[in-house]
This record gives C-alpha cells, structure tokens and sequence, in this order.
C-alpha cells in the first residue's frame, strides 16, 4: 500500500517537471540559487578567515551561518524592487523579450521573496544562537538582551521581521482576492522595511574592538573598527530607481484625465471611457490596478471594463450610479434582445449609458496609472495567433480585436495571417457587453478564414433556456444565444484535441492557404483567465510542438 497518495504524486511529477526538465526554468534555478549559495559561501569564508575578526569567530559556526545569511541576504533584497520597475519593464520589453521572461516579472519577484524568507529565517536563527553564544563566551561587554532590543541591528532586524510577517500573510492569494486593501497597504510597508535594511549595521556588531566606534556623520559608524560587507551601498541602488519611478507614477497620473462615459453592459460590467490626450498604448495592455484597456490605440478614448465583483467594486459602481441594484433593473430590457430598427437581426441592446445625473455627485477625479506591458502585445509577431479568455478574462482581447480590425482596414497585418478566438463562459449573461464588437468584426471580415470565432458556455443550461434553444436554433441564421453567426458549444473545450486539429490542419498545408507545409509556422496562444485553464493549455501547446508547428503560451500575469 502506498503512503503517498496518488494526486500528490501527480502534484510532485507535475512540479518535477516543471522545475528540472524545462531547460529555460533548469537554467534560472542554477543561476539564481547558484549565484545565492555562492554569495553564501563567499559570506561565511570572509567571516571565517578575517583575522581582525578572530574574537568574534570564538562564536564559530552561528556568526558564519549569520554573515553567510547576511550577504545573500542583501542580494536578494536588491533584487526585490527590480521586477517592481514597471515603467523600465514596458520600455526594455520590446528590446530584450527575446532574452529574459520579462513578462514573468511578479512571479520572479515571488521567487525572490521566497527565497528573502528563507534566508531571513536562517539568518535569524543564527543570530540568536549567536546571542547565546555571546553570553557564554564573554565576547561583548553587552548581554544578549541589550544586543537584541536597545542597539539598531536587533531592534531594526526585529522590526524587518515584523513587516515581513505583515506582507507575507497578506500576500496569500486568497487573502489578496477577498481583501485587496490589506494587501495594499501592508506592502507599502515596504518604505520603512528598506529603511531598516539600510540601516541595519549602524549597530557595528560586527568589529575588532570591544565597544562600537561610532561617528556623527553617516552612516554613524567607523569603517575603520566596523567591519561590515557594507551592502547597504549596493542595495540603495534599486531603491532610489523605485523611489523615482514612484515620483513619475505620480506626476503622470495627475495629469489631465476626463470621465466621459459610463456604460452598464447586460452582464453588469461597467465599461468608463475616459479621456486623457497624451496618453500613448498598444493593443494588450494594461493600466494599473490591474484593468486591461479594452479600447483601441485608434478609439478617441480609453475605455476599461470593470465587473462588480468585490468590496472595492462594488463601492467604484454605486459612486458611478451603477452599483448592483441599479444595474439589474437597468439591464433588465437590455437582456432581452432587440431587432435594430432597419429590420436585420443580430444586434443585442449591448449597453445602457447613464445620464450625466446618475453620476454621484461631486462626480469622483479619475487618476490612470500606466499603460504597462503584457504578452498579448506580440499578437502580430505570429502567423497564428489563438486567443482565449475565460469569462472577464476576455477583456484584453478587445483591445486586440479592434486593433486587428483598424489595421485590417489599412491592410497592415504584418506576418498575421489568421486568428483563432476562444471565450470560454460559466453564463449567458457575460455574452452581453462583447457581443457587439463580435458582430462588428464578424460582418466586416473580407476574409471569412481570417478570424474565426468559438465560444463556449460550460455553465448546465435551464430547462427554458433549453427549449428556446431548441425552437429557435435550429435553421436559424444567428445563434440564439449571442447572435452571431458563430454557434456556441456547450461544455468544456478539449484543447488536447483543439490543438491537435490545429497542427494536422497546417503541416498538410489546409489551415493556412498557399503557405508551405515544410515552412516553419509560429502559432502564439494568448491567454487570460485563471491559472488551472492556464497549466492545462500550456500543456496542450508543449505537446503539440513540433519542427514544423511552434506553439507558443503566454498569459497574462495580474
């Protein structure tokens, strides 16, 4: 009988290999815990060999263990601002993409923080041992008690601590779901977590005389007795790079923005345009709290769409005059479809736009921070180029869209020959506020190869639904659900077999017309959504690749 169960073994197989048997994540391992263990290892031999330090070392291996932990340490929290840099991210991406994962930017700033706990948790440890070692060996004139709490390396190292288990546990993503404030808040600890680092050694602790030699001018220690690594020199660095990069945040954001509509889609998404002159962006991205932008670079405006989902949400739709009471009653007509005047079918009553009055009063001052970069930017650096969003995941992909269809218009589509879109739906009602620019899209392609739509809707449909489906689909020239030319499938997409259909289709040369079976096709997946969808379709895109057919995967990281 095992003792391991089954899923857990698939858990571990899957983690496997994730970390070790994909070259590019194989080759981050080895150089960043390499390039750790080896500032450890550098930490612990100048410890060990320093002869003005032959007194201290009478603590042997804590104050080894300690110093080791120390310099890493200070490695690992200069790279912690750097992923953080967005404004420096959004302008090297298009230049180094080819290089580094630079889309990858908060998970890696994970793996550091990872990795700060750990040796934090070491170097902590050691440090007590240290103290009681000090009591023993006589070494300080100082009680371990004094050490800890009146002088600055124990009383900082302490408060460090206490920050850290503030962002830590906040971190959590089911904490960030549920509480996003705490997250927020608890992470702008971070000006005075850094503030603690810098100052960390002033306490001299680490010396060839007896007492501290201390200064009155910065940093308030003798470099002469004081014997420190002195990383604070290194580390600032990225903290005056953030620090700066938060003053332009700043200054950008008050500039000169307008609210000029609110619109309230059938699934209750709010959509704001907004309206700011020198504001600059390309197709995919993204403002900051994490809103993708679903307009064009060609619209005359900037528009988001928000769905009231959360606390936070909730409040941004009743200052709007849309909160959810007045979003069910609003979209009530809206839901039930409508035939446009001139007789032709195939337009849902896709928005209401509130009436200037609806808006609280004062109207609130909105405030944009970006545009900053995302995967679904290199959309015409393919030949193929598939998109998936599931549910409000779909956002990025309107911006996308629209673009493909201004540049359709001024026949720029690069290496881009054809389009596959997915959106995948618990319900009918989140068809409602994309519909229309589906339809737009769908009756303007001269192409009718060139974009091809799939939606799906995995929720179990009511019996009535059932029974309108079945008296009106069949023979009818639009689906009943989104009314689009395109049916809807029901169910789970298999993207194993998607996949698959999709590369037999283009090595036997019928997928993409007049091009070349034995020519190398580049086929981008793009997609947004949550992350258990994600691992399984970056599996199908693994699998699947071949000399002939690359599948590549990106997802949008928030």
């Amino acid at each position: 009988m095992s003792l391991v169960s089954p899923g857990v073994l698939t858990m571990i197989k899957s983690w496997f290999r994730k970390e070790f048997l994909s070259p590019r994540r194989l080759l981050f391992n080895v150089v960043f815990y390499g390039t750790q263990l080896a500032l450890f290892s550098v930490g612990w031999y100048l410890q060990e060999t320093n002869q003005r330090l032959a007194a201290l070392n009478q603590l042997t291996y804590s104050v080894w263990v300690s110093r080791g932990a120390g310099m890493t340490l200070a490695f690992d929290a200069g790279l912690l601002l750097v992923p953080m840099l967005r404004n420096v991210i959004r302008t090297v991406r298009p230049k180094l993409k080819w290089l580094i994962p630079v889309d990858e930017n908060i998970w890696f700033h994970r793996q550091v923080a990872y990795s700060t706990a750990f040796w934090a948790a070491v170097h902590a440890t050691a440090h007590y041992v240290n103290f009681f070692n000090v009591e023993r060996t006589q070494v300080r004139l100082e009680s371990a008690l004094d050490i800890h709490y009146t002088q600055s390396g124990g009383i900082t190292g302490h408060f460090m601590l206490f920050i850290m288990l503030l962002m830590y546990s906040t971190s959590h993503r089911k904490i960030r779901h549920q509480c996003f404030e705490a997250f927020w808040y608890t992470h702008h600890l971070a000006f005075f977590f850094f503030l603690a680092l810098f100052s960390h050694a002033t306490g001299c602790f680490v010396r060839d005389s007896v007492k501290p030699d201390f200064i009155k001018s910065f940093p308030f220690y003798s470099t002469q007795h004081c014997l420190g690594y002195e990383s604070w020199r290194f580390t600032i660095w990225p903290g005056i790079a953030y620090f700066f990069e938060r003053v332009y945040r700043e200054y950008r954001a008050r500039r000169e923005t307008t609210l000029s509509k609110v619109l309230v889609h059938p699934s209750g998404a709010m959509e704001l345009r907004i309206i700011k002159p020198d504001f600059k962006y390309t197709a995919g991205q993204w403002l900051f709290l994490q809103f993708t932008i679903t307009s064009a670079p060609e619209d005359p405006y900037i528009s988001v769409h928000i769905r009231q989902v959360g606390d936070w949400t909730h409040a941004l739709g009743e200052c709007l005059g849309c909160g959810p009471v007045v979003v069910a009653a609003m979209t009530k007509e809206a839901m039930d479809g409508v035939e446009k005047k001139d007789g032709s079918k195939g337009i849902r009553s896709d928005f209401v736009e509130l009436d200037e009055d609806c808006i609280v009063r004062p109207s609130p001052r909105i405030r944009i921070d970006g545009p900053y970069g995302a995967p679904a930017e290199d959309v015409f650096d393919n030949e193929v180029a598939i998109l998936i969003g599931a549910g409000i995941g779909v956002t990025p992909f309107a911006s996308i869209l629209r673009h493909i269809w201004y540049r359709q218009q001024r026949g720029s589509m690069g290496p881009l020959r054809k389009v596959e879109f997915f959106w995948v739906c618990r319900d009918t009602p989140s068809f409602g506020w994309f519909q229309s620019l589906l339809h737009e899209i769908e009756v303007s392609q001269s192409d009718p190869n060139f974009l091809r739509i799939n939606i799906y809707l995995t929720q179990k449909v009511a019996e009535d639904m059932f029974w309108n489906i079945v008296v009106n689909d069949p023979g009818a020239e639009y689906d009943p659900l989104t009314l689009l030319h395109t049916r809807t499938v029901f169910g789970r997409p298999d993207w194993k077999c998607i996949y698959r259909r999709i590369k037999a289709a283009i090595e036997i040369g019928q997928y993409l017309p007049g091009h070349e079976a034995q020519l190398r096709t580049r086929v981008g997946t793009y997609f947004c959504g949550p992350s258990g969808l994600a691992a399984t379709i970056k599996e199908a895109t693994r699998q699947h690749t071949s000399q002939s057919v690359v599948f590549s995967f990106s997802k949008e990281h928030f």
